[in-house]
């Protein structure tokens, strides 16, 4: 017999004998306890009543987010009314805590745009923010800029962005969308990162650590639509679309000063990067391990790549502090392309290549069918060549495979990902690709 829903009783209700010593009357409490079950609420509903919602923008108690940020207190929820805001913005210092984070919100999605500046924002030592609906653009310098404020023992962290645009940078040159240096426990998830300058990345991560990039749309990137490095270790990147971002889509590792790693000692550019069930569509090369280790690419698509598929290099030279890059995986992964891709794997100087893990992918070359498949620097197991994966529309970008797909059931048992590109769990004998076949 269920157990009573509460664990008080008025004495009226009759309850089974056998369950009456689970409750007790009122009356029958301790003084003590009577006065702290009276008390509690009221407690709890003062905590709550006490965040403030922060109205921010033109015509709005609060006239910008520096002036908003520097009031908010834990609990707050700075409201930011719809219309265009000035960029150079700080949140300097903004914390909430554990049970009390700080909501940065738009009235409505996608009308809140912050425009131009050197960043829209920048924030040091921030914690414990949840940032929704915001639209950047045309920033000269980075479109946001958050770190550590060079306190290397103190980073930022728990920071949330959902539902944010990041888009057409006002530069060329090394300027990213996203710059985060020293944030960990960060989370980017349906965000969308457009028309990058030439010479920068849509994220660039340099010393995060412990964080999350899903379903996230990269499109029109210029060195790279996602790059972790600096130190940077166990950062997933799930189910997002990479269209044309860039020469390298997605850079695990890279060439970091000495003075910026995060922690100082780290002996890898990257470590423990998880690359799972993403799509990519164009770039120069969609992978490039760069003086990375222990990371994996599982359970991709990639389609029509412009050069390579995979690059494999190590451009930090100081081999007495630096392991090479070498013991990652690329598994279960779909790639098809043409005869823009002369080389599959381009393989650099100073690596550890044939430390590599390559199993159970499956290379469609669409105008060769006697291509006779990739010249990798380690031996693949359970390789699929010539074989058409059958996707469904790639016109429409939809590269879900058909049931009599070669890649159905063909995949390598791994735990992760658990889930495909659309959200559908993958099957104990799963697919190779992004997408699990559909029943």
């Amino acid at each position: 017999m269920p157990r009573p829903a509460c664990a008080l009783s008025t004495g009226k209700a009759a309850l089974p004998a056998e369950e009456t010593f689970f409750c007790i009357t009122f009356k029958q409490m301790p003084a003590l306890m009577r006065l702290l079950c009276i008390l509690l609420p009221l407690l709890c509903l003062h905590v709550f009543s006490s965040a403030n919602v922060l109205h921010t923008g033109h015509g709005q108690p609060y006239p910008d987010l520096t002036v908003a940020a520097k009031a908010a207190v834990p609990g707050d929820t700075i409201l930011l009314h719809n219309g265009t805001h000035a960029g150079d913005q700080s949140l300097q210092g903004l914390q909430g805590k554990p049970d009390r984070w700080i909501y940065l919100l738009a009235e409505k999605n996608g009308d809140v745009l912050f425009k131009g500046g050197t960043s829209a924002w920048r924030g040091s030592d921030i914690a414990y923010l949840h940032i929704e609906g915001m639209v950047f653009t045309g920033q000269t310098g980075n479109g946001l800029n958050l770190d550590d404020g060079g306190t290397y023992a103190s980073p930022s962290h728990h920071i949330v962005f959902r539902h944010c645009i990041f888009r057409d940078m006002a530069a060329t040159g090394n300027n990213d969308l996203l710059k985060l240096s020293g944030a960990n426990d960060l989370t980017i998830e349906e965000c969308t990162f457009l028309n990058g300058s030439p010479g920068g990345s849509g994220i660039d991560m340099v010393g995060c650590h412990n964080s999350l990039i899903r379903r996230c749309r990269f499109e029109n990137m210029g060195a790279n639509a996602v790059q972790m490095k600096g130190g940077s270790s166990n950062i997933f990147v799930e189910a997002c679309v990479f269209k044309n971002a860039g020469s390298r889509a997605i850079n695990l590792g890279g060439s970091t000063g000495t003075a910026f790693f995060r922690p100082a000692n780290a002996a890898w550019e990257a470590e423990g990067l998880k690359v799972h069930s993403n799509v990519f569509i164009g770039s120069e090369v969609p992978v490039a391990f760069v003086g990375c280790t222990r990371s994996e690419v599982v359970n991709n698509t990639i389609y029509k790549p412009g050069r390579w598929v995979i690059r494999i290099l190590q451009e930090n030279k100081d081999t007495a502090r630096f392991g090479k890059c070498g013991n990652n995986t690329f598994r279960n992964n779909i790639i098809c392309f043409d005869e823009q891709v002369r080389t599959a794997c381009s393989t650099g100087p100073g690596t550890a290549a044939e430390s590599f893990t390559f199993s159970n992918n499956l290379w469609f070359h669409t105008g060769d069918s006697a291509w006779p498949g990739p010249q990798l620097p380690a031996h693949e197991k359970s390789t699929l060549t010539g074989k058409d994966p059958l996707f469904r529309d790639t016109a429409k970008e939809d590269f879900s495979i058909k049931a009599g797909s070669p890649a159905a059931g063909a995949g390598f048992a791994v735990q992760h990902p658990e889930k495909d590109h659309a959200g559908t769990r993958f099957k104990s004998n799963r697919a190779i690709g992004a997408f699990e076949v559909k029943q």
